[in-house]
């Protein structure tokens, strides 16, 4: 099977055997992008990362961009994707908050993380914003490696 970015997976949509995590949110222009950039960055070898909102946005939240560039983390490769069935169906967790528009398939683990929106906000608010983010993101990270060694 293969997926949007033409990359083979088994059946229960793991490349390389590692879990597949979907931050999904309203838009994919903040809150989605920022959980995914910072999980690549911390969960190098760990994960496989993807992010979708079920209205997406055009461009990423500029204040996202900023806060992760502080941070040495670029967004440049990252853009707003429509959520699908498919995405939702080839992850093992959903997360971040995607509500009723989410698809529902028997199996997966769906957390819904209550995170401020990062949109209209100054930069003082998208920093605490990242940073409640990266403490989550840390998290289900910590918890998925631990699943990886049972």
């Amino acid at each position: 099977m293969t997926d949007l970015d033409g990359v083979s997976h088994d059946p229960g949509g793991h490349r390389d055997g590692l879990p597949v995590v979907l931050f999904a949110c309203i838009h994919n222009s903040g809150r989605s992008v920022a959980a995914k950039v910072l999980a690549e960055s911390l969960g190098i070898g760990q994960v496989e990362v993807r992010s979708a909102g079920s209205e997406p946005s055009s461009v990423v939240n500029s204040n996202v961009a900023a806060v992760l560039a502080e941070r040495g983390l670029s967004t440049v490769d990252e853009s707003p994707k429509l959520l699908t069935p498919e995405l939702v169906r080839t992850a093992d967790v959903v997360t971040m908050g995607c509500g009723e528009t989410c698809p529902i398939f028997p199996g997966k683990r769906y957390v819904d993380w209550e995170v401020d929106d990062p949109a209209g906000q100054d930069l003082d608010t998208v920093r605490r914003i990242v940073r409640d983010i990266e403490g989550r993101v840390r998290a289900l990270l910590a918890e998925l490696s631990g699943d990886l060694t049972r």
